[in-house]
Order: structure tokens, then C-alpha cells, then sequence
């Protein structure tokens, strides 16, 4: 009989009796230790079960037909040796198995197909989960362009851990915002701290798709407008034309963002100017905040300082200023066209 075979190794035997498996067995010690083939049919056939799935009840050796009990220490003894070695098996097989499954999960996150694959994942949460799945094995590069405003604090708690540990990794993270991040305090904790590990951000004013690419070796767009679709691009050729010529091209117009409180004077003009050019269309003020991802106090903060800079006293006033002084500016934008 093979250590597999041995008594109370089975799916039920995990060595805990029940009351009634204790009684037979204490009837079977009055019995002197032995039941026949008879009392065996008559007795409760679970509790009678238990003992033999356990070891506590064997067959007797002169005539199977006759089940004697078997001494309780002796059993514990042996079995508990058994346990022991099996369980430092399954240790030992539970540490080394990510290790084994490694090169297999690799290639089931970046599957090798002629003419490369996209993958469509539906749903927030298969798609997040996908997306950290990929992100826990980047080790060289991970790009990101995330447009919109502000990211909610507990998303950025959520994947500031794991950045980190990106970094730590020897990988690089560039990262591209929208310049309405940098008057958001979590926001900014999370560039500071990301920063001073080592990863950089740029914040850009114009109009980006998001993308987020893991070691040049997918990538991520969404293919809904509630991200409740997206696509995992796999095609080497897709994929270098999304870094060259989506992501860097945008990386090279954005401003370096170190989640500093100061905000630079081009990101502010850039900044207002879209105010603005909103305000002349007739957007209320609640959506504009919502657009940029600020707050309706910060957008009243910025038209407040705009009318104090040109000296006047109305939004009307304030636009027409404005309206006027991009009229005159395109006359010289046009000289300089070859």
C-alpha cells in the first residue's frame, strides 16, 4: 500500500470523528475490539464509514469478514508522519509553481500569432483586471496618456503601490496628464511620489486619446466611450505606430509635471485660453469645470484673475477682449506660412 493509499488520506478522512463514529467505535471496544460481517450491516453505515476511511477499523487478517479496532496512538502516530510529509510536499510544489507556470503566463499575456491579435475585453472590472495583470509583470517600459481630469483619489491609491514596485523593478513609467491635475492635491502626492522614484510626467493641454502600452509589447485603447470596452493590441506594427506616432508626438508638446503646487505660466495661458474659447461658445460654468476636471471654484478663480488682468468688469467685456486679440493675432500667424 503506497503513502496515497494510506487510511484517512481520502477526500473525507481529515481525522475528525463524528459523535456517532465515536460511539460505534467505543462499542466496538466493548465488543472486544471486534464487530462481525452481521454487526457491520446492522451498525450506523456513515459512522462505520468514518472508522475505516480513517484507519481506526481494519479488516482482520484470518477473516476479512470481521473488522477489529486499531490501537488510536499507534494511528495518530503514523498518519500524523504521513500528513507532515505530504504537506511539505504541497509546500514545497505551491512555492515552485509560479516559477514553472512563468513562461506560460507570459505568453498568455502577450500572445505570439501571424500577423499579431487584439483582444476585446468587456466590462470595468475584466478589463482592470486584465490591465493589472499586465502591469504586475512589466519590467522595461510602461507607458500612459490618460486625458480627462483628475483621477478619483482612491484609483490613485489603488495603483500607486503598484508603480512603485514598477520602478523598483528597473522599468520605466512616463505618464501624460491633463493640466488640470496639477491643481489636485492627490494628484500631485501621487506625481511627487512617483517622480521621486524615478517616473516622469507631462501634462498636455490638447486633445489625446488614452493608450496605456506595457513593454512595447501591448497595448491598451478603449474602444467605448464609457470604457466599458477595450482593446489589447498585441501586433508589433500597430504597436510601434501608437508609441511613435500617437504617444511620443504628445509626450514631445507636454509640459514636465514633478507635483509641484507652482503651476507653470504656459499651462495656465493654455489653460485659460480654453476657458475662454468655452465661455464665447455659451458652455456654463458647471460643465466647463467638468471638462477641464476642476472645480467650479478653481474655473471662478481663473475668470476672476482674467477680468483683473485685462481690467474689466464683465465676462461679456472679457470675451470680446479676448475675441478681438485672436482676430489680430491670426493675421501674423498667417505671414509666417510658407
Amino acid at each position: 500500500m503506497s503513502e496515497t493509499d494510506e487510511p484517512g488520506l481520502t477526500s473525507g478522512g481529515l481525522g475528525v470523528l463524528t459523535a456517532q463514529a465515536r460511539e460505534l467505535y467505543r462499542h466496538v471496544l466493548r465488543s472486544r475490539g471486534r464487530i462481525t460481517e452481521c454487526e457491520s450491516k446492522a451498525a450506523d453505515g456513515k459512522a462505520l464509514a468514518e472508522l475505516l476511511n480513517i484507519g481506526l477499523l481494519v479488516p482482520d487478517t484470518d477473516d476479512p469478514g470481521i473488522l477489529v479496532a486499531v490501537d488510536p496512538a499507534q494511528l495518530s502516530a503514523r498518519l500524523s508522519s504521513i500528513w507532515q510529509r505530504k504537506a511539505l510536499d504541497l509546500l514545497h510544489r505551491a512555492v515552485a509553481l509560479p516559477g514553472d507556470l512563468q513562461e506560460l503566463a507570459e505568453e498568455f499575456r502577450t500572445p505570439e500569432k501571424t500577423g499579431g491579435t487584439i483582444e476585446y475585453v468587456h466590462g470595468k472590472v475584466l478589463i482592470n483586471q486584465r490591465l493589472g495583470q499586465l502591469v504586475s509583470g512589466c519590467s522595461e517600459e510602461m507607458l500612459a496618456a490618460q486625458p480627462g481630469g483628475p483621477r478619483p483619489p482612491e484609483a490613485l491609491a489603488g495603483v500607486i503601490a503598484r508603480d512603485l514596485e514598477t520602478l523598483r523593478r528597473g522599468a520605466t513609467i512616463r505618464t501624460i496628464y491633463h493640466p488640470s491635475t496639477r491643481y489636485h492635491a492627490p494628484t500631485r502626492e501621487y506625481v511627487a511620489t512617483i517622480a521621486d522614484a524615478g517616473g516622469k510626467v507631462r501634462t498636455l493641454d490638447e486633445p489625446y486619446t488614452r493608450l496605456i502600452v506595457i513593454d512595447r509589447r501591448t497595448a491598451v485603447i478603449p474602444v467605448a466611450d464609457d470604457l466599458n470596452l477595450a482593446a489589447f493590441i498585441h501586433d508589433q506594427a500597430v504597436i510601434s505606430y501608437l508609441i511613435e506616432e500617437v504617444f511620443e508626438r504628445n509626450w514631445s508638446r507636454g509640459l514636465d509635471f514633478d507635483g509641484a503646487r507652482t503651476v507653470p505660466p504656459q499651462v495656465v495661458s493654455r489653460l485659460r485660453q480654453t476657458i475662454v474659447d468655452l465661455l464665447l461658445k455659451g458652455t456654463n460654468h458647471r460643465v466647463i469645470a467638468r471638462r477641464l476636471g476642476i472645480s467650479e471654484r478653481t474655473l471662478a478663480r481663473h475668470i476672476a484673475e482674467m477680468r483683473e488682468d485685462h481690467h474689466v468688469e464683465s465676462l461679456f467685456q472679457l470675451g470680446y477682449i479676448l475675441g478681438r486679440a485672436s482676430l489680430e493675432e491670426e493675421p501674423e500667424a498667417a505671414d509666417g506660412i510658407v
